[in-house]
């Protein structure tokens, strides 16, 4: 799989930059949390480095890995946690960016161990689907690709456990859309929680909404 965009590197790492700052002003990425990569070619990926803000992070820092996950070019260190963008690109050849983030109420759900697959919003159903919860792992560490390996076929947004969320998708602003619906379902679910009644669609809605999604995608393409 290339970059479909047919963009040069110099330009991917201005986009890594720009959604960067992006998930930052959002709150979604506090402090150093949070990584973001994107594919050069079938062999290379551009991620953004370890220990450095999303605020404050420029396009000299990104860094160039091989898809076992080691730097090839860079000045600084990769992501410690590659391991989890590996895992998806090594099992979906149609996803282009990876974004890995911390948005408080999509996590918060993560912390209570609540996945947000209920079907409960058309957004939800048109641009998400389920959103499931992968088991507990320990961040920087082998366990997070094992902890989303069995979800990354079916799934474009994972919930981890105590951690996060990861979004992919066909480019970088795919996968940051994906984020920040992510977080706003989120809102959406705690708000129709603490109202005390959740009516999720179902059968014919479910079906419905999801013809008019192919609709639209063909539609765009």
């Amino acid at each position: 799989m290339v970059n479909q965009d047919c963009q040069t590197e110099d330009e991917l790492k201005r986009d890594l930059v720009r959604f960067s700052k992006w998930l930052y002003r959002l709150g979604f990425v506090p402090g150093t949390s949070g990584n973001l990569s994107v594919r050069i070619d079938r062999n290379r990926l551009l991620v953004t480095p370890t220990g450095v803000s999303k605020y404050l992070v420029r396009a000299a820092d990104m860094v160039v890995a091989d898809m076992e996950g080691r730097k090839l070019a860079g000045t600084r260190k990769v992501t410690s946690e590659i391991g989890m963008h590996l895992a998806i690109y090594g099992k979906r050849a149609d996803v282009q960016a990876v974004i890995h983030a911390h948005p408080p109420i999509a996590t918060a759900f993560a912390c209570a161990g609540w996945p947000l697959d209920e079907m409960f919003c058309q957004e939800a159903v048109m641009t998400l689907g389920p959103v499931p919860l992968a088991r507990y792992a320990t961040t920087g560490t082998d366990e997070v690709a094992e902890s989303l390996a069995p979800l990354v076929e079916e799934h474009n947004a994972i919930l981890m456990a105590n951690h996060g969320a990861v979004t992919c998708g066909g480019n970088l602003l795919d996968a940051f859309l994906k984020m920040e619906t992510l977080e706003h379902v989120a809102q959406i679910r705690l708000a129709a929680h603490q109202l005390g009644n959740i009516r999720t669609l179902e059968g014919e809605q479910t079906k419905s909404l999801l013809l008019a999604k192919e609709k639209y995608v063909r539609n765009v393409a």
